[in-house]
């Protein structure tokens, strides 16, 4: 059994207790949801603040489908492990996120200091694996966004990928990485806290 959690001294950390609680140790991965909507102003309010997270080159290749309509969480339902379906369908919101591995034809407007990086990035083979390593960055982002604006993320992997990017993202330019369920936390949303690995098993110093 892992240690209990050490807490940092207030002044080691610009933010205060509350935030850090609201971001990481009160925040849970969220299996239910009250039925209170996420806004369209809540979705930009999120946007607004992570995307001025790192990704190399800027290239800020995540792309965010958000299913509202009853038709779209219909088509992906079938894409989606049995055990999931439920708390999907009754999810106030569901992002699909993606990589565009074309983001390079961005770059001239995202990264001008460098004029050549599109056509050079566009003949490299490991785009698309930068595509996805950036984008899975900016998805670490946007949960803690998601939790900034007092709400919760449910990600989800284990679901059919390529048939979502078939039946969502046809054009061929995206790769499909995860699903995200985001709401308001219902009281029995998520589970106690798991054990989490202490700062010597992680760290080392050379």
């Amino acid at each position: 059994m892992s240690a209990p959690p050490t807490l940092a001294p207030p002044d080691l950390l610009a933010l205060d207790r509350a935030g850090q609680d609201l971001l990481f140790r009160a925040a849970r991965t969220a299996n239910s949801f009250t039925g209170e909507p996420v806004t369209d102003a809540q979705v930009a309010a999120i946007h607004d603040l992570v995307r001025y997270g790192p990704t190399a080159l800027n290239g800020q290749p995540l792309r965010v489908l958000l299913l509202r309509s009853a038709a779209a969480r219909a088509r992906l339902l079938p894409h989606v492990p049995s055990g999931n379906r439920a708390k999907t369908a009754g999810a106030p919101l569901v992002a699909v996120l993606a990589a565009d591995v074309d983001f390079h034809e961005r770059l001239p407007e995202l990264f001008p200091h460098r004029p050549r990086a599109r056509e050079w990035l566009g003949d490299r083979p490991e785009r698309a694996a930068q595509a996805r390593f950036n984008a899975t960055l900016q998805i670490g982002y946007l949960l803690i966004g998601v939790r900034a604006a007092g709400l919760a993320a449910g990600p989800m992997a284990g679901f059919d990928a390529e048939g979502v990017r078939r039946d969502f993202f046809p054009d061929g330019r995206h790769e499909v990485l995860l699903l995200m369920n985001i709401g308001r936390p219902a009281p029995d949303a998520g589970q106690d806290r798991l054990p989490r690995l202490a700062t010597e098993e992680v760290v080392r110093t050379l």
